[in-house]
């Protein structure tokens, strides 16, 4: 959990996050909202991207976990710890219905990405630590997934 903070609360250009719930997020650093506000009043532009509990891909990922209704449930809580972000300037809080093949914690040149592995838990699976070497990587694929997720995705309200 260390690198991760390390990666948020140094990132001056950008934080993007797509996840479908990553509710452990809140619940093991309780000041992730103030670290993403403090990063988006110095000028970083905050991107969360949270899996749509009422779309079908998020219910069949529930089914191939065998984890029921539980992905679902843990969507709304993700929203529920992200809401607040939503409208304030320099953050962007959005729904996504995709298929998720990878969980991405991008801040500025480096990413955190939770391969996704069928049938398994994402706190189960593999996370690999990438840095920017170049135009055209491994970083730059990924950073490319979240962007074409992002474009589909849907903005929450405040509240």
């Amino acid at each position: 959990m260390s690198t991760f903070v390390d990666m948020l609360t140094q990132a001056r250009e950008h934080i993007d996050v797509l996840v479908y719930a990553a509710v452990f997020l809140h619940e093991a650093y309780p000041r992730l909202n103030d670290v993403l506000r403090e990063r988006a009043a110095e000028g970083c532009a905050v991107r969360i991207a949270v899996g749509d509990p009422d779309s079908t891909n998020v219910q069949e990922r529930g089914k191939e976990e065998r984890f029921g209704h539980g992905i679902e449930s843990r969507c709304r809580l993700a929203l529920m710890h992200y809401r607040p972000l939503a409208g304030v300037p320099g953050i962007e809080v959005r729904t996504h219905a995709t298929t998720l093949y990878n969980s991405i914690y991008r801040a500025d040149d480096q990413a955190m990405v939770n391969a996704h592995v069928w049938g398994v838990n994402a706190y189960a699976a593999p996370v690999w630590h990438l840095r920017r070497s170049g135009e055209g990587g491994m970083f730059d694929t990924y950073a490319g997934s979240f962007d074409a997720v992002w474009e589909t995705a849907t903005p929450v309200r405040e509240g």
